[in-house]
């Protein structure tokens, strides 16, 4: 289920980055696209973060977002590495790794323990949050929101299943 997850996360994301390239287009200089680009800029530390911590690295980012945010091909890019990352993990992790826990310290200094499921689990659900975000901000500033729920995904994915 966690790689039919990440297939949707990684199906959603492009949808969102699509409508965000259709916005930029239209209203780059708005304060919405600017929030729109704040939460992606935020969701794509956060992913990786996570990636080091997967890999015992060094924290790549000192916080969860920057003062100068990235234009958003810079982020779209960013994005995109990081979603080929974690479906290529996904792939060759071995199942028994998935219950292994990865301790490490946040950027606001606390400490913490999750196993490598959770922190999948956690980007997943982290990114859909922030889509959410993007979503009603695109609304807001009259863009169109992309329809990105999982029932979506799985119906286009497997159409036999409208029958």
């Amino acid at each position: 289920m966690l790689k039919d997850a990440y297939r949707y996360k990684v199906w959603a994301d492009e949808r969102t980055l699509a409508a965000l390239a259709d916005f930029e287009g239209k209203a780059p200089a708005s304060p919405a696209f600017a929030f729109m680009r704040q939460q992606l800029n935020h969701m794509v530390i956060v992913e990786e973060l996570f990636r080091a911590r997967l890999l015992g690295e060094q924290a790549p980012h000192p916080a969860t977002n920057t003062e100068v945010v990235p234009d958003l091909y810079v982020l779209t890019k960013r994005l995109t590495a990081c979603n080929a990352w974690a479906t290529d993990y996904l792939t060759h992790i071995p199942p028994t790794e998935f219950c292994s826990t990865v301790s490490f310290v946040f950027s606001d200094g606390q400490h913490g323990t999750l196993t490598r499921e959770e922190i999948l689990f956690h980007l997943i659900n982290h990114a859909t949050y922030h889509r959410g975000a993007i979503g009603h901000a695109l609304d807001l500033g009259g863009g169109k929101r992309p329809a990105d729920t999982y029932t979506v995904f799985i119906h286009g994915a497997e159409p036999q299943r409208r029958q």
